[in-house]
């Protein structure tokens, strides 16, 4: 068992982020315009300027935000678009969140947790579809612990499968005490995810049991300076939306962002957004009344997008193709595809609710997607490069705040779409892929003509059979 640390009071001041919001309300629009042009010069804002962001009502004005969010999402990603899928490990768990389809009460759920040979298959078979980045899940229960989710990484790094491997772990999964992490450091985790779920103190109580170690806010929201003090320098961080107010979520999303630059010197490498969505056997979904419409989705996005410029954020697969679709341009840069979150799932390829957490809204394959991307035009990338080169943390922040990621990202989003291309995808996919790689190096060329001629040398390599081949 942790030995939990005591804080006498964390850094979420609930009556502040409420204050803060009732001061903002009717905000001056030529105050808005001034704190839009702040966000597009890549600078982050003050939790009073997010704040105000929030109130916006007017739909010019809204419309304003939207676009800026669009025209900074490209100033600093481009078009590219990284992808990975989730791998869900077991659903065993001691917690009883009210939310949660794999809450320790749910007789309907049935608990499985793969051995080391069913996860082998389950890497091939994702391995198979083109992936190389995943994203590691477990329950929180004591067997999950850092000795078995690190036996986990290194057998999903050690699986290979023709061309194929997976470059990239990150890991979803319960807080831990430091050494935990370091053992996960030693392991070569990528990014360690925590979603805090809801930043209010009197609903995180309500929801989460008090004779459960989730039922501990302040270990949970102090679990990633954890990680950090224990040198995982890529951390995530999140909320549910559907359990609390969300402009206070927003709130406290940002505010977790500037703890940790504080803190640390460096925020979160991700933010993730998930809304609740139906679970077997679980009615809280039906009873919250802070569910989120499309259009307050879109503000969440936008407004995050301009709160933190620098910090990739993640839309996944809850979402409807649809949803999806409208959301990308707003300011995302990572999704999942082909993603199946039952214990086993990627080998049974349906939905098998008694296995899983919640329901999905976008089930169609990595392929599928990846070919709408292309049309929609949107670089697919599977880039893992900057870990192999170290520039993760503070040095991947450095190149972030100022947009110049591009310049790294954009050339190996073409190189490892490039290997999907020859290696996995349709005849459709690879047309349209390949048509986008052409435009892609044309406008590389207007600008930078060296740059240009390096990368098409190192596709000549890819085609030639060589792999994992980055800038």
């Amino acid at each position: 068992m942790y030995n939990f640390r005591k804080y006498d009071k964390d850094f979420i001041d609930d009556q502040k982020i409420f204050d803060l919001l009732e001061a903002a309300k009717n905000p001056d629009p030529v105050e808005i315009r001034s704190i839009i042009d702040k966000s597009l010069d890549k600078i982050r804002l003050e939790p009073h300027e997010t704040a105000k962001l929030l109130q916006v009502e007017d739909p010019a004005l809204l419309e304003e935000i939207f676009e800026a969010a669009r025209q900074l999402k490209q100033n600093i990603y481009g078009n590219r678009i990284v992808f990975f899928a989730p791998l869900y490990i077991g659903n065993k768990c001691i917690n009883n969140c009210l939310y949660c389809g794999f809450r320790r009460d749910n007789q309907a759920i049935v608990r499985k947790t793969l051995t080391t040979d069913e996860l082998k298959e389950q890497v091939k078979i994702l391995i198979g579809k083109g992936h190389k980045r995943l994203i590691l899940v477990y329950g929180e229960h004591t067997i999950y612990d850092a000795d078995f989710i690190s036996k986990t990484i290194n057998t999903v790094y050690e699986t290979k499968e023709n061309n194929g491997e997976i470059r990239r772990v990150n890991i979803n999964a319960a807080p831990m005490d430091i050494e935990g992490y370091k053992k996960l450091k030693e392991a070569g985790i990528g990014t360690f995810q925590i979603f805090q779920e809801t930043y209010h103190h009197d609903t995180y109580r309500a929801i989460h049991p008090q004779n459960t170690i989730k039922g501990n806010y302040s270990w949970r929201l102090y679990g990633l300076d954890r990680a950090m003090e224990a040198g995982i320098d890529d951390v995530g961080i999140g909320v549910l939306f559907g359990l609390y107010d969300w402009k206070f979520e927003v709130m406290g999303l940002l505010l977790h962002t500037i703890h940790l630059e504080q803190t640390f010197g460096v925020g979160p490498h991700t933010i993730s957004f998930p809304r609740l969505e139906p679970a077997i056997n679980t009615k809280f979904y039906n009873e919250t009344k802070y569910k989120v419409s499309d259009e307050n989705f879109k503000k969440i996005i936008s407004i995050l997008r301009l709160s933190v410029p620098y910090t990739g954020m993640i839309l996944t697969a809850r979402e409807s193709p649809k949803i999806r679709k409208e959301m990308i341009p707003h300011g995302i840069s990572q999704i999942d595809a082909g993603s199946r979150i039952g214990i086993g799932g990627y080998e049974q390829d349906d939905y098998i609710p008694e296995k899983e957490q919640f329901q999905l809204g976008d089930t169609r394959s990595l392929d599928e997607i990846i070919e709408e991307m292309c049309r929609l035009g949107y670089l697919t990338s599977f880039c893992t490069a900057c870990y192999r080169s170290g520039r993760t943390g503070e040095d991947f922040m450095d190149i972030a705040r100022p947009g110049d990621i591009q310049d790294f990202c954009t050339p190996n989003g073409i190189l490892t779409f490039k290997e999907y291309l020859l290696d996995y995808a349709s005849d459709n996919t690879k047309k349209a892929g390949n048509q986008l790689i052409e435009e892609e190096l044309k406008k590389i060329g207007l600008k930078n003509l060296k740059k240009r001629k390096l990368i098409e040398e190192k596709l000549k390599l890819i085609e030639a059979g060589e792999r994992d081949v980055y800038v």
